[in-house]
């Protein structure tokens, strides 16, 4: 398995140096002179909070993919709101705590500007701590393209438009990343993000009481958590074989008609994407290696770079 995690870091820096235009200014030795611990610090920060709890590691994930897909990776999204300047954290699909992980990235940003003052971006970290927390829970690792710069503002327009919602059909799920420059491909491997972390019942309700493609069993299971009506806060896994592990097992579960959300089981619903699906159910190496890609791809989304933003010395706020 280490030989095959350290293929696919190749392949993946690879694809990133394939890449032209802004993807070529971020390069994976970035702060190799400027701040060469960078990474150290920010994997054991991870280390140490997936080791407290796996849901640690879920949500920086999440935090990741909904950073990127508003203004691209820029950490806007861990702007807090001010009373002049509504933030993305209580906008769309970020509302009503469903991102979190706040404080972990406030911690690992305090340890690395005590080691490299003013230096390493907020996005930066973001993105490395995503990657990191993948690899911890048993997933691959990659080499991380870096020298992103931090937004000064937020997007909560965006984050209320942009983000695909649990309900979501699959043509609305291909075009929401086909606007990012992702492909229907990259939607089938970046939705095994879903291999961790839970849900609330708010979003699976309908997916549980009305979708004719659910498992029967399945959805009998997850109605004693999800009342037809209250109880919206209560929670369950996405995976529910193996919900603290990074592996394939959602794609497994789709395969059975047991995919938590529906925008889950839109992937696998007599459709274009059964096929990766089977793939990937059936090959964890597969997915393990469409996904590190993808990933790569998904950081490449919209960066700042050069003198554009800042490098922002309080995650929370601009600097002053």
């Amino acid at each position: 398995m280490a030989a095959t995690r350290l293929l696919l870091a190749a392949a993946a820096l690879a694809l990133l140096l394939a890449a032209g235009g802004a993807d070529a200014q971020l390069t994976a030795g970035f702060y190799s002179a400027s701040c060469p611990t960078v990474q150290g610090v920010v994997r054991q920060a991870m280390s140490q909070a997936v080791m407290n709890s796996s849901r640690s590691g879920a949500a920086i994930l999440r935090l990741f993919f909904h950073d990127c897909f508003v203004n691209g990776c820029d950490a806007s999204l861990l702007l807090d709101d001010t009373p002049a300047t509504p933030g993305e954290k209580s906008a769309g699909a970020n509302a009503g705590g469903s991102t979190f992980g706040f404080d972990l990235i406030d911690a690992i940003k305090t340890q690395v500007e005590a080691a490299c003052p003013a230096t390493v971006s907020c996005a930066d970290i973001l993105a490395l701590a995503a990657r990191d927390a993948v690899n911890l829970l048993g997933g691959p690792s990659w080499a991380v393209p870096l020298g992103r710069r931090d937004a000064t503002f937020p997007n909560a327009t965006g984050a209320a438009t942009d983000l695909p919602g649990p309900d979501s059909g699959l043509d609305h799920l291909v075009a929401s990343f086909a606007a990012k420059g992702l492909t229907s491909r990259d939607l089938a491997a970046l939705s095994g993000a879903h291999t961790v972390g839970n849900a609330r019942c708010l979003s699976f309700r309908t997916r549980v009481y009305c979708d004719d493609n659910v498992s029967p069993a399945f959805a009998t299971q997850q109605r004693q958590i999800c009342p037809a009506s209250g109880g919206d806060d209560a929670d369950a896994p996405l995976d529910a074989t193996t919900p603290d592990v990074f592996d394939n097992g959602y794609y497994r579960s789709l395969a059975a008609g047991a995919g938590l959300l529906h925008s889950d089981q839109e992937l696998f619903n007599n459709g274009p994407l059964d096929s990766l699906v089977r793939i990937y159910s059936a090959n964890g190496d597969a997915f393990f290696s469409d996904f590190a890609a993808s990933m790569v791809r998904l950081g490449n989304v919209g960066p700042l770079t050069g003198t554009d933003g800042e490098i922002r010395l309080n995650c929370r706020t601009v600097n002053s």
